[in-house]
């Protein structure tokens, strides 16, 4: 923004309702600043915190987005500074009196043009958007080993096939000190066996095992797939150890080579949708303008997940009249259920969300951050809902339960078959994934001034007025496109910044 934009006092209010703003201003407004609606600051507000617009009492609600998201510790006056220390934490709603009636008006209106990116055809009838050879332990205790390995074939072997992006490892925690005959163990063994037959492997996969782990390299090989497998307490020594890895692994990557791409219809595609770093302004920028490209990736018969139930569970009575049935809002419930559940056992709540990097960015409590969090989901009817780590079923807007944190989240997103994932920040990550290009949306303009080379598309000039969430939302569904064709990489894909996978693990550890 110019010098005379930047002197103009600027705040956002979301609903008619709302009795609260947030400060636009970078830097935040001193006290004694005037709007032009003629309020007046009594506080020094930060960026992105919250003016209190009409006077609220002691124990009156504070609305944001149409919503109760905590009441009064004491009076405040308009023009007050209003932050998580002033206001108190509202009950969640009460799943046992939710109405589970389908009320679904939205009409999956199709495109009127069908869309396509160029992809690589897998033989189960999948279309993948990487070539890539993926690599799978077993068991942790096999991952140094592993990580020689693939050092020698980067550095000597795969210059030698052209076609393929990539080798990654996909190294994991899981495999043996665990109660692996728990009930919850399901959840992490589900998400190895479904990361083995993830799309972008395009059919191909080496496991490599110890050898007297608890999860045995069989029980991750997939129905109709046959894997090159490595046992290590099968070999003679490190040496034999590397050899044998690099000998599987360019059986595979010849059949690799072999690839190319062809155009895919984008009904082929998987698209995972995550915020993390947010700010007040995530809920009235860059989600909602995902939000829009999620509605595009629908219309267009393309499946969308939507996940992280800490930052859904405040808002699920808005989500359950979009579900597309009763059996779909009753698996939403059942999924928030099981989690306040998991969290009570654990001695936690949902208040422990959200971060103070959260808070620092104006989120004073999850319910708010919960508010602005659901509005990436878009418009469309909810036409499903995974356990932690199931596979994609259908098409659609699809809710796949997982905790918020970023890479759990992704990880779990990655065994539900995503392609590439939409990733908003407004205090800025540099999270990203191995398997799959990770697209980042900042909520602030100055998040993109300061992140030129991390930040893929900036939906701050939503807040600044300077475009339309429509447009931003369009931006980010051409991107999309793009980067699912190979047309163009995430800056997180350009830079390799890939982050450890990391399962959801609820079940013992012995």
């Amino acid at each position: 923004m110019n010098t005379k934009k930047e002197q103009i006092a600027r705040c956002i209010k979301v609903s008619a309702e709302d009795n609260v703003a947030i400060v636009v201003n970078e830097g935040g407004l001193p006290k004694g600043t005037i709007f032009d609606f003629g309020l007046e600051l009594k506080d020094d507000i930060p960026q992105g915190h919250k003016v209190v617009l009409r006077d609220i009492k002691k124990d009156e609600e504070i609305i944001r987005y149409n919503q109760v998201i905590g009441y009064a510790n004491k009076d405040l006056s308009a023009g007050n500074w209003v932050n998580e220390f002033m206001m108190s934490l509202p009950t969640p709603p009460d799943l046992d009196t939710l109405l589970l009636q389908n009320t679904v008006q939205t009409q999956i209106e199709p495109m009127e043009k069908e869309y396509f990116f160029s992809g690589y055809r897998n033989k189960d009838g999948t279309a993948g958007i990487r070539n890539i050879l993926g690599i799978l332990p077993s068991v942790q205790c096999a991952v140094g080993v592993l990580n020689k390995a693939v050092e020698k074939l980067k550095q000597d072997i795969l210059h030698k096939y052209p076609h393929v992006d990539d080798i990654v490892v996909l190294a994991h925690s899981y495999g043996c000190g665990v109660a692996i005959h728990a009930p919850e163990a399901k959840v992490p063994i589900r998400a190895l066996q479904n990361l083995a037959t993830h799309p972008n492997l395009g059919g191909e996969l080496l496991i490599v095992g110890l050898g007297c782990e608890k999860l045995q390299p069989e029980q991750l090989i997939a129905q109709g797939t046959h894997p090159e497998v490595i046992v290590l307490q099968e070999e003679h020594g490190y040496q034999n150890m590397i050899q044998s890895i690099v000998e599987a692994a360019e059986k595979c990557l010849k059949r690799l080579e072999k690839r190319r791409r062809v155009s895919c219809p984008l009904s082929d595609l998987a698209v995972g949708l995550q915020c993390g770093g947010s700010d007040s302004f995530s809920g009235i920028t860059a989600n909602p303008a995902i939000g829009y490209a999620a509605d595009l990736l629908v219309r267009c018969g393309a499946s969308v997940m939507f996940s992280e139930v800490t930052e859904v569970r405040d808002g699920i009575h808005l989500l359950l009249p979009r579900a597309a049935n009763q059996a779909v809002g009753q698996r939403l419930i059942e999924e928030m259920r099981w989690y306040d559940t998991y969290l009570e056992l654990g001695g936690a709540d949902r208040s422990a969300n959200p971060a103070p990097g959260n808070k620092k960015g104006g989120l004073a409590n999850i319910v708010e951050k919960a508010l602005g969090s659901i509005a990436k989901s878009g418009s469309m009817p909810i036409s499903d809902v995974l356990a932690p780590g199931e596979k994609v079923r259908g098409k659609g807007l699809i809710y796949a339960a997982t905790p918020a944190s970023d890479f759990v989240c992704g990880t779990m997103q990655l065994a539900s078959g995503m392609h590439l994932q939409v990733f908003s920040t407004g205090r800025g990550t540099t999270y990203g994934l191995a398997l799959a290009p990770v697209l980042k949306v900042s909520t602030r303009n100055e998040l993109k001034q300061k992140w030129q080379d991390i930040i893929d598309i900036n939906a701050g000039r939503i807040a600044t007025g300077e475009a339309t969430i429509e447009e931003v939302g369009k931006e980010i569904f051409e991107l999309i496109i793009e980067i699912a064709s190979g047309k163009k990489e995430s800056w997180a894909e350009h830079w390799k910044l890939y982050n450890d996978l990391c399962l959801f693990n609820p079940a013992p550890i012995t």
